[in-house]
């Protein structure tokens, strides 16, 4: 599994250049892609232990090591036709969200760098309407490439690996905060939560954006009227992972403008790792946090805030 580490050793060494590599593979023929920075390990597909009472598309688990691991059968979970379980197939090692998941697939055809720039939003009517299942289509070497939202699947296998609205309560009595809060995160998802938790916590004033591109656009705006940059942003959040700029970008070029860069950007990301840390602390943001954390995001807002 050395290519996969050395594959995400190589993107983690530059800062802010809005490009991720992908791991192509395919489901009965079709094609589709993960960032690689969500991929511990790919191996051989393994017999596995089926469990009473689960999901229906999770096949079981199975202890590669010294852990138990779930498998998911992402051609069941997409309703593809089955292909050829050869002895060929494969299961991809997630970790994200500090957890650990095998996803069964077809095979593994390799890894590609692409800019965030070539990846589109896909149509509203491709795998499932708004709160769809594809977070991107990626265009490489006359490929369409399908990039899924793995943690909305987890979501929806295992609700309680995900952001919980309800978590905000133990915070105590809020009251409403009209300092206005700026969302970077292309997940309908995700985004839907985020905004609810912040709306419970007494955030009342959210701006949504799906991607680094389009919260720069709105900062730029921001900036060109002229009045104090606070007034229109207290505060930024965003993903990292996003078509068109990356939550890295976005970062970069916040903390590299003379007027935005006292605006506290805080990463909120299923990917941050120590790797991915040291990355962001270069770029210059505020704080990062893993999802689901959404406590946590609503306490370090409060004290990013405090003073504005």
């Amino acid at each position: 599994m050395s290519n996969v580490k050395n594959k995400k050793t190589e993107i983690l060494l530059e800062s802010g250049t809005n490009e991720l590599e992908i791991m192509e593979f395919t489901i009965s023929g079709e094609l589709f892609g993960i960032n690689v920075a969500k991929v511990r390990e790919i191996m051989m597909a393994q017999k596995v232990k089926s469990m009473p009472n689960s999901h229906e598309v999770v096949e079981g688990v199975f202890k590669p090591r010294e852990e138990i691991i779930t498998v998911i059968d992402l051609g069941k979970y997409l309703n593809l036709p089955e292909f050829d379980r050869n002895g060929h197939d494969i299961f991809i090692v997630t970790h994200f969200n500090s957890l650990n998941f095998a996803f069964h697939v077809e095979s593994v055809v390799g890894i590609d760098r692409v800019s965030w720039q070539a990846i589109k939003k896909p149509d509203k009517v491709i795998y499932g309407g708004e709160e769809g299942v594809a977070t991107g289509i990626a265009e490489y070497q006359n490929r369409l490439i399908t990039i899924l939202d793995f943690e909305k699947i987890i979501a929806e296998i295992s609700p309680e690996s995900s952001i919980q609205v309800e978590s905000v309560e133990k915070l105590g009595h809020r009251l409403e905060i009209e300092k206005t809060i700026l969302i970077a995160e292309d997940s309908m998802l995700l985004a839907k939560l985020i905004v609810e938790s912040l709306h419970k916590a007494g955030y009342k004033n959210i701006v949504k954006t799906e991607n680094g591109q389009e919260a720069w656009d709105y900062l730029r705006e921001a900036k060109e009227s002229g009045d104090p940059i606070k007034e229109h942003v207290a505060c930024v959040i965003s993903d990292i992972e996003m078509p068109l700029m990356d939550g890295h970008r976005l970062t970069k070029l916040i903390k590299e403008d003379s007027v935005l860069k006292e605006i506290p950007v805080i990463l909120f990301s299923s990917l941050i790792s120590d790797e991915l840390r040291h990355k962001g602390e270069v770029l210059g943001a505020d704080e990062q946090i893993s999802k689901p954390e959404i406590a946590n995001l609503v306490s370090v807002i409060d004290r990013l805030t405090k003073d504005h």
